[in-house]
């Protein structure tokens, strides 16, 4: 039996540090969009300049080539403009370089991998913890020239790492790569321009605190009138004093909109950013700002009336609720969603589903357990070779999505996310769950039991059920007892109380309380025969 690795504590999952909404823009005129479109254009081609030359500084940028890049950028807009130009630069370099990383990481592992397969005998059968040989010399063969490319990959990508080289495509790589497949994409040439010049658009203002309703660059009013404060080479656009173009529209925010009423009244930071949607012919205002960190409730607070177990899945969620001695309460619930169709479908799925999910958790006031999965390494085609179906699977799981979504909204609703090491919480909720809550009205799935494993490893206690003790034992040793209370709790080592009914013998009065313990009855060999009322047997001398 292999060693089985080490299992992590359980913590409370901290809570979101930022909010995000986002509203539509309506009633625009025509005029109005033609400058957000002018804006917008000028201010991406300084942004494409400002990443262009932060690429070529590569790792001898510092504080002085950052001012000299400001000054030139504010010569052309403003200086607040140039301020969000230049950290939306810094944070897209630093993203391509933690990008690069991982990339390396995962070549890494790839190499490691094809290398110990290619050192197996063919066919030679694999264990759960490394992949066997390769099934054929035609694949074997195959491989060996995939590990000689991937190695060269490797080596480009470590040159470029330690010279701090990155690859930014502002408007997105993908988005770049579609035009030269325009029908597949079923696109046309003026559409997709359309599409590649929106993204490429920079129309966003970092909030300043104690400035006009937190933000000088793009103001909203408590009233929802919104004004954008033009740069230098489009100032005779304004159509309000100090150089500001004040559009048609008014806004108005249904999520969280008094919460951003009262920052705006108190004049404190929010972000603005203003993008197009060319598919739908619409334009959105999205609002941000910081939360300071949510204090987290003690684990102990959070364990105080039971928890939820949660296992996710590639197509639902699989819950159960658990007492405060890990005994499973009630049926299980699934949540299903549907991850088909666009990016927008899939994040509604998954917001529906958590949606009930918490609203169920809050009724009863419980806490929601959950696994701390990260599946960024465990879906490459080296690992699992041909497993196409489970590589598959195991991609369509929404598993940053879904844990970003989950402790943002259960926030809001105070209820504490415990996050749980997740090894082996399938294998042994399978083993030790599913058939002990199996009965005739009720299928337990595998993932149902999962849920009932994560949620006691939540509550601090063994996923594994204790065994029964021998046969020979059950009745005069050991009792019927099966402990599952934590050690210290009253009545854990107690008897089982007889409840005397139409499905049970009849019970003599006073005998249903020791019907458990041996020892206080009439059995051979038991203390009850030593009492002090017990007659003592003749002495031999007599």
């Amino acid at each position: 039996m292999g060693r089985l690795r080490e299992i992590a504590a359980p913590f409370v999952a901290l809570g979101p540090s930022g909010v995000a909404i986002r509203t539509r823009l309506k009633h625009l005129t025509t005029e109005d969009e033609k400058v957000l479109r002018l804006v917008g254009d000028l201010l991406g081609t300084l942004a494409s300049r400002d990443l262009k030359a932060r690429c070529a500084a590569r790792l001898d940028h510092d504080t002085e080539q950052w001012a000299e890049r400001k000054r030139a950028l504010t010569r052309e807009s403003s200086s607040r403009w140039t301020g969000s130009i230049t950290k939306a630069t810094h944070d897209q370099w630093a993203l391509a370089r933690r990008s690069r990383l991982a990339h390396i990481h995962s070549l890494e592992a790839a190499i490691a991998t094809i290398t110990h397969r290619l050192s197996l005998p063919l066919g030679e059968k694999g264990s759960k913890r490394a992949p066997g040989g390769y099934r054929s010399r035609r694949e074997w063969h195959a491989k060996a020239r995939r590990l000689h490319v991937l190695a060269d990959r490797l080596d480009t990508a470590r040159a470029d790492w330690q010279a701090g080289v990155v690859r930014v495509v502002r408007g997105g790589k993908r988005l770049l790569y579609t035009r030269h497949h325009l029908e597949a994409a079923d696109l046309s040439a003026e559409r997709w321009r359309a599409r590649w010049q929106a993204e490429r658009r920079f129309l966003a203002a970092d909030g300043e605190s104690g400035k006009r309703y937190g933000n000088e660059t793009i103001r909203v009013a408590p009233g929802g009138e919104v004004s954008i404060k033009l740069p230098a080479p489009l100032a005779h656009l304004a159509n309000a004093p100090h150089g500001r173009y004040v559009l048609a529209a008014t806004v108005s925010f249904a999520h969280r909109g008094e919460q951003w009423a009262d920052r705006v009244a108190a004049n404190r930071a929010v972000a603005y950013r203003i993008h197009e949607d060319t598919t739908r012919g619409r334009w959105y205002l999205t609002a941000s700002w910081t939360i300071p960190p949510v204090k987290t409730v003690p684990l102990a607070s959070a364990r105080a009336r039971g928890t939820v177990g949660v296992d996710t899945n590639a197509d639902h969620l699989a819950a159960w609720r658990l007492d405060t001695h890990g005994n499973p309460v009630g049926e299980p619930h699934r949540f299903f969603y549907d991850l088909c169709g666009t990016a927008a479908h899939r994040d509604a799925q998954v917001r529906h589903a958590l949606i009930r999910l918490l609203h169920w958790a809050k009724r009863h006031g419980l806490s929601i357990a959950v696994e701390d999965l990260d599946f960024s390494t465990e879906k490459t085609r080296e690992k699992h070779g041909r497993r196409k179906k489970f590589r598959k699977l195991i991609s369509g799981m929404p598993v940053s999505r879904l844990r970003a979504r989950l402790v943002s909204m259960a926030a809001e609703l105070g209820i504490p996310v415990i996050a749980v090491d997740p090894a082996y919480t399938s294998k042994w909720g399978a083993e030790h769950w599913q058939k002990p809550l199996t009965t005739k009205n009720r299928k337990t799935t595998r993932h149902d039991a999962a849920a009932v494993a994560i949620g006691r490893r939540a509550l601090g206690h063994p996923i594994r059920r204790r065994t029964a003790p021998p046969r020979t034992h059950q009745s005069d040793g050991c009792g019927h007892r099966t402990v599952q209370a934590e050690s210290g709790f009253l009545g854990r080592e107690g008897n089982r109380p007889r409840i005397p009914g139409p499905w049970t013998r009849f019970v003599w009065p006073g005998c249903g309380a020791n019907a458990v313990d041996q020892d206080a009855q009439h059995r051979s060999g038991r203390p009850a025969e030593h009492k002090s009322w017990q007659q003592d047997s003749l002495p031999l001398s007599l």
